[in-house]
């Protein structure tokens, strides 16, 4: 893990608002490094520029909170919604992550971020 971090793809600010648990366990944390070993890394080097992490892992009841799928990749620690700061940047950015391991890839909201999951 070179640009990313546990505590970055675990961060929310809903949760900490509703004071809602949000640690992953050990298992959710080595899906969380793969993601980023495998897609986030690669895209961030490839980009050349830093990615943000909107969104990484969340707890059952955050998912739940936000509305999230009852079987979202969030739940495991293996989707991240990102930005790259704009929807130029975001475009190059999708079209590095299509060439990556994936199996969600979804331009969201006009692409203001990217969902991405392993």
């Amino acid at each position: 893990m070179k640009y990313f971090t546990i505590q970055e793809l675990s961060d929310s600010d809903t949760a900490k608002k509703m004071n809602i648990h949000n640690e992953p366990d050990k298992e959710v944390e080595k899906n969380m490094h793969q993601l980023v070993n495998v897609v986030l890394d690669p895209a961030r080097e490839l980009l050349g520029m830093p990615i943000r992490v909107n969104s990484g892992y969340r707890s059952k009841k955050l998912n739940e909170v936000v509305g999230g799928a009852t079987r979202s990749y969030h739940l495991s620690g293996r989707a991240a919604d990102i930005t790259a700061g704009s929807i130029s940047a975001n475009r190059r950015l999708y079209a590095i992550l299509r060439k990556l391991p994936h199996k969600e890839l979804i331009w969201e909201k006009g692409g203001i971020w990217i969902h991405i999951a392993l």
